[in-house]
């Protein structure tokens, strides 16, 4: 079974028992907190994924780093992972949580990436244009790239506009070549 099948296994179990518990902000809190640190600790992860440090070992790791800091639901994934083995997977299975609980308030994630950064009116109409397509309340993230020219690149999800001068440029330069 794929890494991303059994971590969105693990992170919907994970969604259910927050709901359950009426604990669901906690746990996303708690699953971003994990998403950073294992981002900024590489040690850490290299540690979860190595097949030579012990289970239990990885247990007392996680315990030290996490047990007084997230919500005891969120600490019982990790032991429940732990037991089972795939404690190498803990960072897709935070992501994936991420993911869902995105869809489960309705959030949509898009990225848009501009030449110069945004004022509030261009905010508002990127926010718009997300909104529009997909029904969805909209977290967006700016990203300042002088190398574009002009224009944007709008990133949702596995979509993405390149309305460019970049790369307007470089299919002219395509064309001009044949």
């Amino acid at each position: 079974m794929s890494v991303g099948t059994v971590a969105s296994r693990y992170a919907k179990s994970l969604i259910e028992l927050a709901e359950q518990k009426k604990v669901v902000e906690e746990v996303y809190q708690d699953m971003l907190l994990f998403n950073s640190i294992a981002s900024a600790n590489r040690g850490l992860m290299l540690a979860l994924k190595s097949p030579v440090v012990r289970h239990e070992k990885k247990l007392a790791i996680l315990k030290a780093i996490f047990k007084d800091k997230v919500n005891p639901v969120s600490y019982s994934i990790f032991e429940i992972i732990t037991r089972k083995n795939r404690e190498s997977i803990l960072d897709s299975i935070a992501a994936e949580f991420i993911t869902q609980y995105n869809t489960y308030k309705g959030i949509q994630k898009a990225v848009v990436t501009t030449s110069v950064p945004l004022n509030p009116t261009l905010r508002a109409k990127f926010n718009a244009i997300v909104a529009d397509a997909t029904g969805r309340t909209v977290e967006l993230e700016e990203k300042v790239d002088e190398k574009l020219i002009g224009g944007y690149v709008l990133r949702v999800g596995d979509r993405q506009i390149d309305a460019s001068l970049k790369s307007r440029l470089n299919e002219l330069k395509l064309e001009l070549l044949d």
